[in-house]
């Protein structure tokens, strides 16, 4: 019992070099470098551009870590080559948001203000339009930063105000009507 997704091979682009050691794989490409420890319950190889993942047994167990280090590994791949991007989109009257250094300063309609560090590895750039725009080689960090951002203020179902992705649809509730 192998998994769909851990059967297929990672293909390694120009200008990135995989290598294998005791139970670690490390990606180097032209934006940085990752590397992921590996579970004893797969095998990684590196066959001329690609990288082959296969399980060590049979079991449940092996066959979830098949496909979950074939992603990771493939994610790292994508990261160091092209980077991964986050846009947050802010929808409110007074909502404000700055960037000075590594750290965040976003006014956004409480009575104080947020002051967010940025992590290491993570660029955060705000365009004309106003959008954060968050980018990273390491697809959780860019993630679990940009949804941290966003529980900070999430949209409002009835007016839409707070922040949210860039390509994220907000279902819209219609109000109360006034009472006759």
């Amino acid at each position: 019992m192998a998994s769909k997704i851990g059967k297929l091979p990672v293909t390694v682009p120009a200008g990135v070099t995989v290598t294998v050691g005791d139970n670690v794989v490390t990606v180097k490409g032209s934006k940085g470098e990752l590397s992921q420890k590996i579970n004893d319950l797969v095998k990684v190889e590196v066959k001329g551009t690609e990288v082959v993942v296969t399980p060590s047994n049979e079991s449940k167990a092996a066959s979830a870590a098949h496909g979950l280090f074939r992603v990771l590994i493939a994610n790292m791949v994508k990261g160091v080559s092209e980077g991964y991007t986050k846009v947050l989109v802010k929808t409110g009257v007074g909502y404000h948001w700055e960037v000075s250094g590594n750290v965040i300063n976003m006014n956004l309609g409480y009575s104080s203000d947020f002051v967010v560090v940025i992590p290491e590895g993570i660029t955060v750039t705000i365009d004309k339009e106003e959008k954060l725009t968050i980018t990273g080689i390491d697809k959780q960090k860019v993630g679990e930063f940009s949804a941290q951002i966003r529980k900070l203020r999430g949209p409002e179902p009835y007016k839409g105000k707070g922040i949210r992705f860039e390509n994220e649809v907000i279902r819209r509730k219609v109000g109360k009507t006034g009472v006759k």
